[in-house]
């Protein structure tokens, strides 16, 4: 008996060893094997919680093995590392731009670029340069007008000159106001007897002829006589786009104005290894039976590269153009208060449709009713919410909000996601209609995340520019108006990066730099936690996508 229980005494000594040895040897394996790229001398931002700030971070494959100090991370070079000095400079996650027309973007690159126009002799120089440069053009096409160059609003006459004798259409900063010339006016048959679509504006003079600005569904009337894209100049256009976000430091987009067939070209792309950056996709939802939304959810489920499973619902308009639903009228005389895409009734019902189906919904409202009825059709799912996870639900380009609703974000949960450089131009034309006591009240940020609510923030590529720094240095800097509702750097940070993650229900891969987490790394040129001045002058040195070199700037 007692030589029986000696070899068994034995047997679990060795086994002990044995498994000991095991956990040790996983552990100076992780710690030995191949380290394949460390940044160093930076001032790596986690965009956690806490706000921590390490010296460099080691990579493996396409994920983080560790983040710390210099001595520690640099322990883990080899011959075989890539070692890249940050220059004292700051390193963050990748931005995800949580609002973004991808393709669209890449389309419009070949248009007339007009955001920071100030003038509409500048407006019309670069409308005839860009003419000058393209004599086959049948169309000129544009985006990122601002309301604050005009006096009134702009008119046909005003471009008929500079565009010699072709059609033109430019889209306005906020997507909900196309400017066309006479020529174009023609073209889409648009006369004094067209009559006004539903939920759309044809710009009348006195004598009732349009005077070739039209609003929200009225922009339709010429989509079908403008030339469209072939899928393969869609498809190129989708390089283009990828190629212009890893320059930005972009390395995962939620595409909020994915067209049909767009999903089939990110699909494309992902089997052709030439998807480089990660895609969240929006289905538009009043296009879409119940049966399609499962079978696309099916085709493009969770994915780190790929993914859907968020329909989006457009509300209403914008402020600027005067189609977001307001409360109250706007301030210019004879206004009205906006207008509603859907009664409060239809939009409960195809929010409870999409809730039941197991879809995130993000509700396009920019208004303060428009918002109201999103988070009153949001808080009745949820009092009957059955579902394993809770839903995230969103509102996108949030603009006002009336003080009541303020805190139903956070206690519901609610995603408010929003584009700082909307609120970054002149307010102008914002304070003339919105009226003094609603115009220090726009883009609520700091008032939001007070209240609980979640941020993420987009660029709504390409009505504004693609540029997450810029997007930093306007939530951070915020016109005088509005100067109680800036945010502070690193708030900033995580609403492009982990709070973006949180939105499409990645933060468990992605959006911050710690242990496993997708190396996902942008570089920049200066510590831009040193102050103003840093964060001005901050350009992208360096883009890291899945532990990959895919940009470096020029030297």
């Amino acid at each position: 008996m007692a030589a029986r229980l000696a070899t068994y005494l034995v047997v679990a000594i060795v086994a002990g060893t044995l498994i000991a040895g095991l956990i040790v040897g996983a552990q100076r394996a992780d710690d030995s094997g191949p380290v394949d790229l460390i940044i160093h001398n930076a001032r790596v931002y986690a965009a956690d919680d806490l706000g921590t700030i390490a010296d460099a971070v080691a990579i493996r494959g396409n994920k983080i093995l560790r983040v710390g100090g210099e001595r520690e991370i640099m322990r883990y070079r080899r011959p075989q590392t890539t070692v890249i000095d940050a220059k004292g400079a700051a390193v963050l996650p990748g931005f995800e731009d949580a609002h973004v027309s991808l393709v669209a973007g890449g389309l419009a690159r070949d248009g007339v670029q007009l955001f920071g126009a100030t003038t509409l002799e500048e407006i019309q120089q670069r409308i005839t340069t860009w003419a000058e440069a393209r004599p086959d053009a049948a169309w000129i096409t544009g985006t990122g007008w601002s309301y604050d160059v005009f006096a009134d609003l702009p008119v046909r006459a005003q471009l008929d000159a500079a565009a010699g004798g072709r059609p033109v259409q430019l889209l306005s900063q906020d997507g909900q106001a196309l400017w066309l010339n006479s020529r174009a006016l023609e073209s889409a048959r648009i006369t004094k007897r067209t009559p006004n679509p539903k939920h759309g504006v044809i710009v009348r003079d006195r004598r009732g002829e349009p005077t070739g600005l039209l609003k929200g569904a009225a922009m339709t009337l010429v989509e079908k006589v403008a030339p469209k894209p072939t899928r393969e100049e869609r498809a190129r256009a989708l390089q283009l786009a990828i190629r212009d976000a890893q320059q930005r430091g972009i390395t995962s987009v939620q595409d909020l104005g994915a067209a049909s067939g767009d999903l089939d070209l990110y699909d494309a792309a992902r089997e052709a290894g030439t998807l480089g950056l990660r895609v969240y996709a929006a289905v538009p939802a009043g296009r879409t039976t119940p049966d399609d939304l499962d079978a696309i959810a099916k085709r493009y489920p969770d994915d780190p590269l790929l993914k859907t499973g968020l329909a989006s619902i457009a509300l209403d308009g914008s402020v600027e153009s005067q189609t977001a639903a307001m409360l109250a009228p706007y301030a210019p005389k004879g206004s009205d208060a906006g207008d509603l895409r859907l009664s409060g009734a239809e939009l409960s019902k195809l929010v409870a449709m999409l809730d039941a189906h197991g879809w995130q919904i993000a509700v396009d409202a920019a208004g303060d009713r428009g918002v109201r009825l999103a988070v009153d059709a949001y808080g009745a799912v949820a009092k009957n919410a059955q579902a394993v996870r809770a839903p995230r639900h969103r509102i996108e380009n949030v603009t006002t909000i009336d003080a009541e609703d303020m805190p139903r974000f956070g206690a519901l949960g609610v995603i408010a996601t929003m584009l700082p450089l909307r609120a970054a131009g002149g307010l102008m034309n914002w304070s003339r209609i919105v009226g003094p006591e609603r115009a220090p009240l726009g883009w609520p940020t700091r008032s939001l995340s007070a209240a609980g609510a979640h941020l993420a923030f987009g660029s709504d590529w390409p009505r504004l520019p693609l540029d997450p720094l810029a997007g930093l240095r306007a939530a951070v800097t915020r016109p005088e108006l509005q100067a109680p509702e800036q945010l502070t750097l690193k708030s900033a940070i995580n609403a492009w990066t982990s709070g973006a993650a949180w939105a499409s229900f990645d933060e468990h891969r992605k959006g911050t730099i710690k242990l496993d987490m997708l190396a996902d790394i942008v570089i920049l040129s200066t510590d831009i936690f040193a102050g103003p001045a840093k964060l001005a002058a901050s350009e992208v040195v360096m883009t890291i996508f899945d532990g990959k070199i895919v940009y470096r700037r020029p030297s």
